[in-house]
């Protein structure tokens, strides 16, 4: 049984460049979310090579221009691709913020994929421990 969503277009005004760019993280993120894990995880970990820390505002602007670009990204169900295309965009720009995805410590099971910077998930409202990681793609 299917519940009707409710999704809110995001309010953010994105200028030419960082729309053409969010939507070619989305793109390409939605493509990378079709690869197993291992080999994902292969491609971040090159990806994040030789780029600096993001900081939490960089981020969280990449996610922000990202949900307002792709309705798959903006989605409940879109965390995987969300997850990817921000640290996508932040790469675009040098940077990369911790990339994870793992599961909720508590039942029932729940999958789950986000960025963080310095130990806070950037844009979930969920508390930090709420989930135990288990890919972790960082800067080298």
């Amino acid at each position: 049984m299917s519940e009707p969503q409710l999704i809110i277009r995001p309010q953010t005004k994105l200028g030419p460049r960082l729309r053409g760019a969010g939507t070619t993280a989305a793109l390409a993120a939605r493509l990378l979310s079709f690869l197993p894990p291992r080999r994902l995880n292969q491609v971040l970990t090159r990806l994040s090579r030789s780029a600096r820390p993001a900081t939490y505002d960089e981020a969280a602007a990449a996610r922000d221009a990202v949900n307002t670009v792709s309705l798959a990204c903006r989605a409940r169900e879109g965390c995987l691709p969300r997850s990817i295309a921000t640290a996508l965009l932040c790469r675009m720009s040098g940077t990369w913020p911790r990339w994870r995805t793992g599961v909720r410590r508590l039942p029932p099971f729940e999958a789950h994929a986000w960025v963080e910077v310095d130990g806070r998930m950037v844009g979930e409202s969920y508390p930090t421990d709420y989930f135990s990681a288990l890919i972790t793609v960082d800067t080298n």
